[in-house]
């Protein structure tokens, strides 16, 4: 594995160029790198920030090359990229997370299978291509049972659960997206992740696991530490570094977990970047996880990730952002961060708060009753 040391004042390229690779653009600020982005608008919340710009799309092969002309390392700030074209830019350019990677997490099938292979459990599954054999696997597995595209799909599209058998067919509309992975329902207790970054020396740190809570499919909160055992944390944290050495990964990978009322743990699903869970990061810990995205795949050693205070983080969608500024005077204990999008729309992740906190009940109970949270989706 190639082991590149890339100093400050070099050029770090990003391809995406939304909110998570702002925030890795900043942290390479932060270190001294100069940026360059490509992404199709040419207004996005990392290009306000970065140093250049390469309004393309991400499957543009010119593009990509021009991307990989201006930098000396290359990175990604999310995974449906073009396997080929990234693979091509790759032989000639120096990107330490690789395409492999991408390969293996844009798909939900061959995604499992690599998990397996890593001797990690998942959640019962069949794959899926035609009505015929959702039926039969939906039978086996029983109800319910979730149907997912095997590829695209996030904060719940492309997503169907079935309770009974009547809802089959209606289900089967997926499969016009290819083929599909029906998954038996397990019956989790707490939504738990772990954010794990490795150096191409093999160095792996783990930040601290995060409980999740979800509201329409979309991640509303993360508390950390999590409200769990000890052991059930030491569980995540040894999934979470077995699949990174597994992959072979450099840079970032967010293993998302079902925890269950016996304490077993079923991976869900990987995101081979900095995630949505691991903002609460930017405060909470010695370091973000973006900066730590950053030192890996620049070959720089890791740094730890102790937890330095409890924390919250709750995401900030369209819907919320014209209530949030009423009150951005009268909440001196928030972290504001807010992406730069230009349109509030609804269910759209516009920013995030991030709150530390003595007395984490309290918080919660603060912010569950906060009127910001309660603005109705129009």
């Amino acid at each position: 594995m190639s082991n590149q040391f890339i100093a400050p004042g070099q050029t770090i390229g990003i391809i995406g160029g939304g909110q998570l690779g702002r925030m890795m653009a900043l942290a390479a600020k932060e270190a001294g790198f100069r940026v360059v982005v490509l992404d199709p608008s040419p207004d996005s919340p990392c290009g306000q920030v970065a140093d250049q710009q390469i309004i393309a799309s991400y499957h543009d092969e010119s593009a990509l090359e021009e991307l990989a002309e201006k930098s000396d390392v290359i990175t990604y700030e999310f995974e449906n990229i073009d396997y080929k074209a990234l693979k091509k830019i790759s032989q000639k350019s120096y990107i330490p997370q690789g395409a492999e990677l991408i390969r293996i997490t844009q798909d939900r099938i061959i995604e499992k299978a690599a998990i397996e292979e890593a001797g990690i459990k998942v959640a019962p599954y069949k794959v899926i291509d035609s009505l015929e054999s959702l039926r039969e696997a939906a039978h086996h597995l029983g109800f319910p049972c979730v149907l997912k595209t095997a590829r695209g799909g996030y904060d719940g599209k492309g997503q169907y659960v079935m309770h009974t058998p009547e809802e089959i067919s209606e289900a089967s509309i997926l499969l016009s997206h290819g083929s599909c992975v029906l998954e038996a329902w397990v019956p989790f207790e707490k939504e738990v992740s772990v954010i794990v970054t490795r150096n191409p020396s093999g160095e792996m740190k783990c930040f601290p696991m995060g409980e999740n809570i979800h509201v329409n499919n979309i991640l509303h909160q993360t508390i950390v530490p999590a409200r769990t055992e000890d052991t059930i944390k030491e569980k995540a944290s040894d999934i979470a570094i077995a699949l990174a050495g597994h992959l072979q990964l450099v840079g970032t990978l967010a293993v998302e977990m079902f925890v269950t009322r016996d304490g077993s743990v079923f991976v869900n699903e990987l995101a081979p970047r900095p995630h949505n869970s691991g903002h609460y990061t930017i405060e909470a810990c010695e370091i973000s996880q973006f900066a730590q995205h950053i030192r890996a795949i620049c070959s720089w050693p890791l740094k730890s990730t102790e937890l330095l205070k409890p924390a919250v983080m709750v995401n900030i969608l369209g819907q919320h952002t014209e209530e949030l500024y009423t009150w951005i005077s009268r909440q001196p204990e928030w972290s504001i961060h807010l992406y730069g999008k230009e349109k509030a729309k609804a269910n759209r992740k516009m920013g995030h708060i991030t709150t530390l906190t003595n007395d984490m009940e309290a918080t919660l109970k603060e912010l569950n009753e906060h009127e910001i949270w309660k603005i109705p989706v129009r």
